[in-house]
């Protein structure tokens, strides 16, 4: 059994100096409900510990003083952050830039540098903080906006490492994810791609996320898996419930009940309309107001007979849009109780502050309508608790489409939140809606709540998550590990007879959007240099590249070169040698009208002409459209070239037609025909090198290395260009026989 690490902006607790003494308190919010609620009810036999890690609101020193008295069922891993860095992370990029613009609100995002530089640093300060404690037989849950790269950037350390990510917002559309400054872009969603499954409250947020990365990432989606750096990461939609037994059976409390008696007395023979929300411009609350406002203009015979108890809990009021926020609630609040109220009604009863459970759990069912019109919302977790608390099946719930809560609460007066008429109208409908409709409606939402609760929610999630991570094992390509490492460099050292046969793209170099731009770095050619200049190597560039460009680039060092997978080779110091004919010429002229055709259908699409080869590349091309037209020239292909003469290669995001006669298996044939290697190094990252692995299957003395994750006929696999590098560079270190090799 593994342990669970749960990670979230703040802890579930918060510490405090009472005189000489330190106590805590459990904080509020949904996700901590949420929560606590699984890990109480299910999760004790699945994990041997469970952490909650999140930063403290208090110094290291007052936490020490206090972490001893903390009796819990899980432990507590606090995180410090300076004050400076948790304000451009929490105040400033998370609530002034992901939080007004995931919720459709882009008017109100303030780019500034220092705050995503602030955001970073406290991801990579969690980050630095795990890496110290977990292991790769540990589950990580990373809940939240506030943390989108924590996944990435855990993934670099632990390849292995168990990882969910569950975002409680929506994520918005790409036109508005867009805006983002580009470089933001690619860090959160790439973050977001450390996980092994990613989950959302809908399908529309699911389907705004896949969307992005088509489009941000280039990368290609296939149904609900994304295929990433070898890995394949699920997306889910799971919507998230309450603990509804707690709600259910807590409305008949004592202290529950006094406090219901105390709101009926209240209300006396009124009606009572309840909204309790946190101070957010996303929560509706001012359009609420109005269409309140609205309904008691509409219906006067209702003043005096209803009245609105509004709770807003206190939340950021730090920053400027919600100051502004509660100012405008506030002023609209006396105006309206001045004009329409009187010395014995108030139309609004006004609570800025917490309500405790029991007083909450009073409101919701002494009232007759629970009015929830968010704007845009996750899920919004107060309309299920308002269900789940009427045991009595009475009462209405007037509720925003716009929250995710609406997919699951169909029985629900559904509005739209910026439609204030409509709320008006609702209200007067919830207001005067029979006890029987009441009492089906209720019935019907109550079912969807109790059978999707918390612990179904995350059961959900943990059954995607432990699938993943069965299916990632069975397809774990045979990594060059320590142990094949050792067995290279004893063989390599031991040997006198070298041939050293390396891809290009891909290989030695990443890709690039213009391929003209992949030229070698200066640790490339310093390493190939090194290798080249020890006798008793023989090292070949085998390559899809045109001659022009390997020359270019490669052709100052004393290594051979292949060209256009082999029809043009140049051994070291020598000239080219061309195997090509002038009929392939001939062949591929009909071939290049073809592909040009599909370009100025595929805009960022290109091509690129070799003397013996042409190639479609589609990398920048937009993913969705460049698929389709990739799958339309395959076919075009298959049925109108001479497949006699020529083959059609199905590379990465590269469509590419040869000369059939040749590939780099017959290429390196010649350099093996009549030589006896006793060591053979030969690695490539495409489907064009399969043919020098099948070639060098049965060469006792051979090391084959698929550059990437996909199966192949290689022995072994790394997964980046720079490992290759990595690895090269140790071999050419090694300059004397039986040289140790240092792990």
């Amino acid at each position: 059994m593994s342990r669970l690490f749960i990670i979230s902006n703040r802890l579930p607790i918060t510490i405090e100096k009472n005189g000489e003494n330190y106590f805590y308190r459990p904080s509020s919010g949904g996700l901590v409900s949420a929560i606590s609620a699984y890990l109480g009810q299910e999760a004790n036999s699945r994990f041997t510990r469970k952490v909650w890690v999140g930063v403290s609101d208090c110094s290291e020193k007052l936490w020490k003083s206090a972490d001893s008295g903390i009796n819990a069922e899980y432990e507590f891993m606090p995180v410090f952050v300076s004050p400076k860095h948790y304000e451009q992370y929490y105040d400033g990029f998370s609530n002034s830039v992901l939080w007004p613009l995931f919720h459709y609100f882009p008017s109100f995002a303030d780019y500034q540098p220092s705050f995503f530089e602030g955001y970073h640093k406290v991801n990579a300060k969690f980050a630095e903080e795990l890496e110290q404690t977990i292991d790769a037989r540990d589950t990580v849950w990373i809940h939240d906006y506030h943390l989108l790269p924590l996944a990435g950037m855990l993934r670099e350390k632990f390849p292995q490492l168990t990882i969910g990510f569950f975002l409680h917002i929506p994520f918005p559309s790409y036109e508005l994810f867009r805006v983002i400054p580009r470089e933001w872009q690619h860090e959160l969603i790439n973050g977001m791609l450390g996980a092994d499954v990613i989950g959302f409250h809908t399908e529309d947020y699911l389907e705004h996320f896949l969307t992005c990365v088509q489009k941000v990432m280039k990368v290609t989606v296939q149904g609900r898996t994304i295929r990433r750096s070898g890995r394949d990461v699920r997306v889910g939609a799971f919507p998230i419930g309450i603990d509804f037994k707690r709600f259910h059976e807590g409305s008949s409390d004592r202290a529950v009940l006094l406090k219901r008696s105390e709101y009926l007395r209240s209300k006396q023979d009124k009606k009572l309309i309840f909204s309790v929300d946190r101070l957010d411009y996303s929560k509706g609350v001012f359009n609420r107001l109005k269409g309140y406002g609205e309904f008691l203009v509409q219906n006067p015979h209702y003043k005096e007979k209803v009245v609105f108890a509004l709770v807003i809990v206190p939340s950021r009021d730090s920053i400027r849009k919600y100051a502004e926020r509660k100012k405008m609630i506030d002023e609209y609040i006396g105006n309206l109780n001045s004009r329409l109220g009187n010395i014995n009604w108030q139309p609004v009863m006004y609570q800025y502050g917490h309500l405790s459970f029991e007083e909450l759990l009073g409101l919701y069912t002494a009232c007759d309508l629970a009015l929830i019109t968010p704007i845009r919302d996750g899920m919004n977790l107060v309309a299920k608790e308002f269900v789940a608390s009427r045991r009595d099946k009475q009462g209405v719930l007037v509720l925003s489409e716009m929250a995710g809560a609406a997919n699951q609460l169909a029985e629900a007066l559904l509005i739209n939140p910026n439609d204030r008429r409509e709320i008006s109208r609702m209200i007067k409908v919830g207001l005067e809606m029979s006890p029987d409709e009441q009492e089906s409606r209720m019935t019907a939402m109550q079912e969807s709540v109790r059978s999707y609760d918390v612990v179904t929610w995350a059961k959900q999630f943990f059954t995607a998550l432990d699938r993943v991570s069965a299916e990632q094992i069975k397809k774990e390509p045979l990594l060059l590990d320590n142990f094949a490492k050792a067995k290279m460099f004893e063989s390599y050292a031991g040997s006198t007879k070298r041939l050293i046969l390396l891809d290009y793209d891909g290989t030695l170099s990443p890709f690039f959007a213009d391929p003209q731009m992949a030229s070698p770095s200066t640790a490339v050619l310093q390493v190939l240099q090194e290798l080249s200049n020890d006798p008793v190597n023989k090292v070949y560039i085998v390559s899809g590249r045109d001659s022009d460009s390997l020359e270019n680039w490669l052709g100052h060092l004393p290594l051979g070169l292949i060209a256009e997978h082999g029809v043009k080779m140049r051994h070291a110091g020598g000239d080219w040698q061309v195997s090509g004919s002038a009929d392939i010429k001939v062949a591929l002229h009909d071939i290049a009208e073809i592909m040009r055709s599909v370009v100025n259908q595929c805009p960022g699409s290109f091509i690129e002409q070799k003397d013996f080869s042409i190639a479609w590349h589609y990398r920048n091309a937009e993913i969705n459209l460049a698929s389709i037209k990739a799958g339309q020239l395959l076919q075009m292909l298959r049925e109108k070239a001479d497949l006699s003469k020529l083959s059609i290669l199905n590379g990465h995001k590269v469509i590419e037609v040869k000369g059939a006669a040749t590939n780099k298996g017959e290429a390196i044939a010649q350099l093996l025909n009549g030589s006896a290697y006793d060591f053979i190094l030969c690695a490539g990252d495409d489907q064009t090198d399969e043919d020098m692995f099948l070639k060098l299957k049965d060469e006792k003395t051979a090391f084959t290395i698929k550059v990437g994750s996909e199966p192949s006929m290689a022995h072994y696999n790394l997964l980046t260009p720079y490992l290759i590098q990595e690895l090269l560079e140790r071999l050419s270190a090694a300059r004397q026989t039986h040289q140790q090799f240092e792990l």
